[in-house]
């Protein structure tokens, strides 16, 4: 089970972009995830008129290391750690450490 999936609103802890605040866009593999505006590179794109694709300098989101963001807590709106808690039924939930409350509801 992944302690960050895709929809999860997170902060950068450490590197360049520290501080700022995004949505996980997707899990590249099991360390890496793209983040909204967050490690945005400008990347030089060649025109591709059979996909009609404009050429020019674009921005683009790459990957960033999950080791640097943490999930948002929004009963505090800070960077939180993350655990698991085994309900009544044997399902497995996340729930943030330093309160305990549930990351899904």
């Amino acid at each position: 089970m992944d302690r960050i999936r895709k929809g999860d609103e997170v902060v950068v802890i450490s590197g360049r972009d520290k501080g700022k605040r995004g949505t996980v866009l997707r899990r590249m593999d099991e360390a890496r995830v793209v983040v909204e505006g967050v490690n945005r590179v400008k990347k030089h794109q060649r025109p591709n008129p059979m996909k009609g694709v404009a050429g020019g300098i674009v921005d683009k989101d790459m990957p960033i290391h999950i080791s640097n963001i943490a999930l948002v807590n929004p009963a505090t709106q800070k960077a939180d750690r993350v655990g698991f808690k085994q309900l009544d039924g044997g399902r497995k939930v996340r729930v943030f450490k330093s309160n305990g409350e549930q990351v899904d509801a």
